[in-house]
């Protein structure tokens, strides 16, 4: 009986033993594949937190559940789930450049199109703004101040969406030519310009001139 209890208890205490070595042998491979994933979402950042915010919301999330398992001793679990987690981590690179470069070229796009307009919006706005300075009064409706200020601001925001573009700052020119636009308009609006057929009128009220 003696012998029986001993044996019993030599296997308990031997696969309590083994038990322990194979969980230890698994703390530092789940550790290493932790820092792993969190170095591949480092390497990602900024731009993927700019450009792909979901995708790095999912990894984070992943990641954080690993973490758990691992804070609960379950070394197999964050071992089994590490894999495809870091390699997501690491398509996050790829996939924000890919987007910045779509972003980018929308970007120009728009750009050609206010680097055509926009010229010419704040030249009759500054004609026009010149034409009524040099009179004693103006057409009822019309504020010449306002847009005095609203061609002086877009000018200098146009000024600055230059400045950025020829500096490769697409990202920052687009914004600043659209308040540049937005700037140009309401000046427009103060001397009752419009926008008839595509060119802009120079005349503050009334019908357009015959002949």
């Amino acid at each position: 009986m003696k012998s029986t209890q001993s044996i019993s208890s030599f296997l308990i205490v031997g696969c309590a033993a083994l038990l322990v070595s194979a969980c230890t042998s698994k703390i530092e491979p789940a550790k290493q594949a932790l820092v792993d994933i969190n170095r591949a979402l480092a390497a990602a950042s900024p731009d993927a937190i700019k450009y792909i915010p979901d995708q790095v919301a999912s990894v984070q999330g992943k990641l954080i559940d690993l973490d758990a398992s691992y804070d609960k001793q379950d070394y197999a679990a964050v071992l089994a789930g590490a894999p495809a987690v870091l390699a997501e981590a690491k398509d996050l690179a790829s996939a924000a450049a890919a987007k910045k470069a779509e972003i980018i070229k929308s970007l120009k796009d728009e750009w050609t199109g206010l680097e055509a307009s926009l010229p010419p919006l704040v030249a009759a706005v500054k004609t026009r703004v010149d034409a009524l300075s040099k009179k004693k009064r103006v057409a009822k409706g019309v504020d010449l101040p306002a847009a005095k200020s609203g061609l002086a601001d877009a000018t200098a925001l146009w000024d600055k969406a230059q400045a950025a573009y020829m500096a490769g700052k697409v990202e920052d020119a687009v914004p600043r030519a659209k308040d540049a636009q937005a700037k140009a308009e309401s000046a427009a609006a103060a001397l009752r310009l419009k926008l008839p057929g595509g060119s802009w009128s120079t005349r503050s009220d009334g019908p357009p001139p015959r002949g």
